[in-house]
């Protein structure tokens, strides 16, 4: 068995050689995906104490649990950034580290107020919430928002990798896909939230609601004189303010702007501007409503065929 193990590994280690792009072998110490979700779960710890938490926190207990949490938060976090900092600029890197994670730090408590906007809106549009601890403790909306509004800020920071393994952790267990380069307006909300995904450029005005399986996505991409795909630009709608797009509708191109208290009614394909206060909707197909009772089983098969 060890003489096929053996011949099983020259042959990996041959790939190794012969196949590039997948190894990062002496080059830069990249962040840690099993860091990085570690540190999602940590900062909705600091965005939500107490929903995040196995046990309950008494608020006399919450100013020593949150110097601790930020002590060990700080320490990793500033690991994961420095790594990250180190593919795009490698000189300075633990001045710079510790530069971007104050900021962002510092940046949590306003990040607390979006997010209680966002909760509001979730209260108030959707018939079916009972209460905020329903909205935090369920809805998968407010954890993938929660995530892509921290990651914002990195971002911002223009910190490279962690950002994205921050939303794709959150779209991996919401579904929700927010590229953390998309900027979104207080009162947010997306109800149910399956197969949503709002491409990097996309700005979102303030007081809009999606629905599960709405894409703001590129219509086309620029390519250079060697058939490449040009990095950058603008590519994504922009959605004015107190907009409402329904299931499944695409809208896409960054020359797209959905004007404000528009509606998009359910499975649109939209790639051109619209004026406020717009309602788009296709005209409705014309509807059949059978008795099966009446008809014979020989059509039923050839129908669902």
């Amino acid at each position: 068995m060890q003489s096929r193990l053996d011949e099983i590994a020259k042959g990996i280690l041959a790939s190794y050689n012969e196949v590039g792009g997948l190894n990062n072998t002496d080059r830069h110490n990249l962040p840690s995906k099993r860091a990085m979700d570690n540190l999602c779960e940590q900062l909705l710890q600091f965005l939500f104490p107490g929903f995040h938490d196995e046990r309950p926190i008494h608020k006399n207990d919450l100013a020593i649990i949150t110097r601790e949490r930020l002590r060990a938060l700080s320490e990793q976090f500033e690991d994961q950034i420095a790594k990250g900092l180190s593919v795009s600029c490698p000189d300075s890197l633990l001045c710079s580290a510790s530069e971007v994670l104050m900021r962002f730090l510092e940046r949590l408590p306003a990040v607390r107020e979006l997010l209680r906007t966002d909760i509001l809106a979730a209260y108030e549009g959707d018939p079916a919430a009972s209460s905020n601890e329903e909205i935090i403790l369920s809805y998968p909306f407010l954890e993938a928002i929660a995530i892509q509004r921290c990651a914002h800020v990195l971002y911002g920071e223009c910190v490279p990798l962690l950002p994205r393994m921050m939303t794709e952790w959150a779209h991996t267990r919401t579904g929700i896909d927010i590229h953390p380069g998309a900027q979104i307006g207080e009162y947010f909300f997306i109800d149910h939230g399956t197969g949503v995904v709002i491409g990097e450029t996309s700005r979102i005005g303030k007081r809009v609601k999606l629905y599960h399986g709405v894409t703001l996505g590129a219509r086309s991409f620029v390519k250079d004189e060697s058939g490449q795909i040009v990095k950058g630009g603008n590519r994504h709608p922009e959605v004015g303010d107190r907009v409402t797009i329904y299931p499944n509708s695409t809208i896409l191109g960054g020359e797209t702007l959905i004007g404000d208290r528009s509606t998009i009614g359910a499975n649109v394909f939209l790639m051109q501007s619209v004026p406020p206060d717009s309602l788009v909707v296709y005209e409705e197909k014309q509807l059949r409503i059978l008795n099966k009772s009446k008809r014979p089983a020989s059509e039923d098969i050839e129908w669902f065929i």
